[in-house]
């Protein structure tokens, strides 16, 4: 009696999409993994938050006014989405720099560039596992903001939308944050290199005070702001204080220059990435 042999096992090109994707994955797994594993990370990325919103909501929101809008309740639903912004910035550029500078410090790099995968999957890997954590920190943003007394106007669609936008601006953040991530020496320097650009970026935009509010020039640099143009559509989309008729074109378009600038900051620090990483191996 003969044994019939055993089917071959099919196996992926080292070239093909199948097995980008499986190395992407891959990295994305590790990243997720080596973030739980210290728990400390988990905890400060999520109560920081929390604090800066009680702070807002209950200290500082009798001081601010907004044209049409009058009362604290009113500027609590005017600040979260620029709340949520601030967060998904803040953590996903601050994450990204600093956990590949500490890939490259380490040699993580260079070991993963001798094995063989996929050459963008390191980082690739490494914005999608942000993009996940960004996801589980909006989860408690929302929770905290539905206690202070913020809400969606304008059905779950809209707002399933307006999450996305901000999920979209997070994840073009993290390829800024890769590209720091490999252009500095040390995490030391990953951290301290963010607030140079994170600052600017969240406060001279309307966030949280109105751009009619500023002098001309800094009030046309926050209604140009990629940051104003997220907060602005995300406003809309909830059906929250803020939408304004009129006014510059970036406001009066806040979703479609949200999608453009989220766009076109993923795609060009994506190949500023690429650039940096095959050099670094060169």
């Amino acid at each position: 009696m003969t044994v019939p042999a055993a089917a071959p096992v099919p196996t992926l090109k080292p070239g093909s999409a199948a097995k980008a994707l499986r190395d992407v994955l891959v990295i994305t797994r590790r990243n997720l993994t080596r973030t739980i594993r210290i728990p400390e990370v988990i905890v400060l990325a999520l109560v920081q938050p929390v604090v800066f919103v009680l702070l807002f909501a209950y200290i500082f929101a009798g001081s601010f006014s907004l044209p049409g809008a009058e009362g604290a309740s009113a500027y609590r639903e005017y600040m979260m989405p620029g709340f949520f912004a601030q967060t998904i910035a803040f953590a996903t550029a601050s994450n990204s720099s600093v956990s590949m500078a500490n890939d490259v410090h380490s040699g993580m790099t260079d070991r993963f560039r001798s094995l063989p995968m996929a050459r963008g999957a390191l980082l690739t890997g490494r914005t999608l596992a942000d993009m996940v954590q960004n996801s589980v920190v909006m989860v408690v943003m929302v929770l905290c903001a539905l206690m202070v007394g913020w809400r969606i106007h304008h059905g779950v669609l809209r707002a399933a939308a307006a999450f996305a936008l901000l999920l979209l601006m997070g994840y073009a953040l993290s390829w800024v944050g890769v590209v720091i991530g490999l252009t500095v020496r040390a995490p030391e320097a990953a951290a301290s290199s963010n607030f140079l650009w994170l600052f600017p970026l969240t406060f001279l935009s309307n966030a949280f005070v109105a751009p009619s509010t500023l002098p001309t020039v800094l009030r046309w640099a926050a209604e140009w702001n990629p940051l104003s143009a997220t907060v602005q559509a995300v406003r809309e989309l909830f059906g929250n204080p803020g939408v304004v008729d009129g006014g510059p074109w970036p406001t009066q378009h806040p979703v479609l220059v949200s999608l453009t600038w989220s766009i076109v900051i993923a795609v060009t620090a994506r190949a500023l990435a690429g650039r940096r990483y095959r050099a670094a191996g060169a």
